[in-house]
């Protein structure tokens, strides 16, 4: 997969993307990421790429030119080769993204992520070069950078071969279990030592009984989502050894 990130600090990702599965995942060639630096697709002295908003306001505004130039770039290479593509705005106003936007984007061939700065980005941008505008969070941040970071972890380590255990996916927080029950938080987990300063290990984590330790899983998980995101056990069916032990915990 080919990541392409539209954004005016290149050297930021240089730690992010330098270490962990994602430096695997460039030095094996599973993924290439190609920046594109905005101020490249400026034509004056100064390479400006932001202006004051229209109608009076604070904070400056990128420009829809250097970001129409940077796509008119990216989408050239794209007719070329003909690949499934998605250009994604990253901005505070967007829809929040979620595991299943992951999942999804995780089967283009080719993603442009544009990195939103300053007071935001000219409207134009989502309405005419974006597929899709999306947040990481109920929170602003001082750029679209790390929320581009964020997106390209994500969708990474769902490639097939990015991963040194692709199993590893499969029971996750947000993820729904090979039965199609609803993505709620992961169970928790232990490992050695078993007894750590009288802090023990769940004794049937211990016991070897392959259905007991499934069923505690469940109810561990369901447990942890009632504690901590409640709302995620609303957006989705639950089956009836899930209300069962929601019953338990309640």
């Amino acid at each position: 997969m080919v990541f392409h990130v539209l954004t005016l600090f290149e050297r930021f990702f240089e730690g992010p993307f330098g270490c962990g599965i994602i430096k695997r995942a460039l030095d094996a060639g599973r993924i290439d990421i190609r920046y594109h630096d905005l101020r490249e697709f400026t034509f004056d002295r100064h390479r400006t790429v932001d202006d004051r908003p229209f109608g009076g306001d604070e904070g400056m505004v990128i420009k829809v030119e250097p970001v129409f130039l940077a796509m008119e770039k990216v989408r050239a290479a794209r007719v070329k080769s003909g690949r499934k593509t998605r250009t994604v705005l990253l901005s505070a106003q967007g829809r929040l993204f979620t595991q299943a936007d992951a999942a999804r984007l995780a089967g283009c061939d080719e993603i442009a992520l544009i990195c939103g700065r300053y007071e935001g980005v000219d409207e134009r941008v989502s309405e005419h070069l974006a597929d899709e505008e999306l947040s990481v969070g109920d929170f602003v941040l001082s750029g679209g950078e790390w929320a581009c970071g964020i997106l390209v972890d994500c969708i990474a380590r769902l490639i097939p071969g990015t991963l040194g255990n692709e199993a590893s996916t499969r029971r996750e927080s947000f993820q729904p279990d090979a039965g199609g029950r609803l993505g709620v938080l992961d169970c928790p987990q232990y490992t050695r030592p078993a007894d750590f300063h009288e802090w023990k290990v769940p004794e049937v984590l211990l016991s070897g009984n392959h259905e007991e330790i499934r069923r505690w899983r469940r109810r561990a998980a369901l447990e942890k989502t009632v504690r901590n995101r409640p709302e995620l056990l609303e957006q989705g069916p639950l089956n009836e050894e899930d209300r069962k032990l929601l019953e338990e915990i309640a």
